[in-house]
């Protein structure tokens, strides 16, 4: 499950760095510019929500212990 969590990490990073090249940056709340920044805005989403869990089962481990 850990090796998981860090492929979706990467995976979302990778996307979150791919939706940034086409981010029109003269136009950032334009048309073309708003899947980009919609999927920038689920990629840090899924970052942060596999860091949550990630923090969450060494809790659980540790307790556990």
């Amino acid at each position: 499950m850990k090796y998981l969590i860090y492929f979706l990490i990467a995976s979302a990073v990778a996307m979150l760095i791919y939706n940034f090249t086409l981010l029109d940056y003269n136009n950032i709340f334009g048309k073309e510019s708003s899947v980009a920044l919609a999927c920038i805005l689920c990629a840090l989403c899924v970052i942060v929500l596999m860091l949550i869990l990630l923090v969450s089962r060494t809790i659980k481990n540790q307790v556990k212990a």
